[in-house]
């Protein structure tokens, strides 16, 4: 499989090749999506445009880890959007990318752990 998102050279780095680490960092992230998710939907829904550029910065700080560099830029364009409550009508495709590159990443992710146990 061909890794179009996932970067394993960091997570490497930071857990010194031990593959049950990476594992349980994978399982974390894999874990964060999903409230991620339900969280921006929610703020883009009550309109708490600041709050939502907050998330955005924090799902940008878990992307990172896994390697995900274009995700991380368009979260912090979409966290420096949001903060501003800038071009709005994005919003619903930065969210829609997000949950996109992160299932990618966990099938990504996934692949690597099962070939290198």
């Amino acid at each position: 499989m061909e890794y179009t998102i996932f970067k394993p050279e960091y997570l490497l780095s930071i857990t010194g090749g031990d593959i049950e680490v990476m594992s349980e960092i994978a399982g974390i992230f894999g874990s964060q999506v999903p409230e991620f998710l339900t969280g921006m939907r929610n703020l883009l829904e009550q309109q708490k445009y600041y709050d939502l550029g907050l998330l955005a910065h924090k799902a940008k700080g878990s992307v990172t880890v896994l390697g995900m560099e274009d995700t991380a830029k368009m979260l912090k364009e979409f966290e420096l959007l949001a903060k501003a409550g800038d071009q709005k009508e994005r919003y619903i495709e930065f969210i829609s990318r997000f949950e996109s590159d992160s299932a990618t990443v966990m099938e990504e992710v996934n692949d690597y752990l099962s070939k290198n146990r």
